[in-house]
């Protein structure tokens, strides 16, 4: 089961021009403002730009799909015929990532937040 899409992640090259863009888009500044990392949050949704997704993989913006226990999440995404990019790993403060890309090429990302 999942809590829906709440977090896309975008790889860019240039940190400093993605961000210019997404707070002109967002009316906003980023909440995290970090050289391998930055985050900005609109209307209930996470938005991050990632200088180092695309040697991650990332061919385009990656959909997180929040979920309650991640490694069982990632297990069955496995079983069904996905192909593991990231492992399941904390980024920071217990919150938990993992990707998979199904075959047709899709990037599905998932995360878990720390429960307590």
């Amino acid at each position: 089961m999942t809590a829906g899409v709440n977090t896309i992640i975008y790889p860019v090259k240039d940190l400093a021009r993605a961000k210019a863009l997404f707070s002109a888009l967002l009316g906003t500044e980023p909440y995290a403002d970090e050289p391998y990392y930055v985050g900005f949050k609109d209307a209930g949704q996470d938005v991050g730009l990632d200088p180092n997704g695309h040697s991650k993989g990332m061919t385009g913006p990656v959909p997180y799909w929040h979920v309650a226990d991640i490694r069982a999440s990632h297990a069955a995404l496995l079983e069904a015929g996905a192909e593991s990019l990231q492992d399941v790993h904390d980024v920071g403060g217990g919150r938990l990532i993992a990707s998979v890309k199904d075959a047709d090429g899709n990037l599905v990302g998932l995360l878990q937040d720390p429960t307590g």
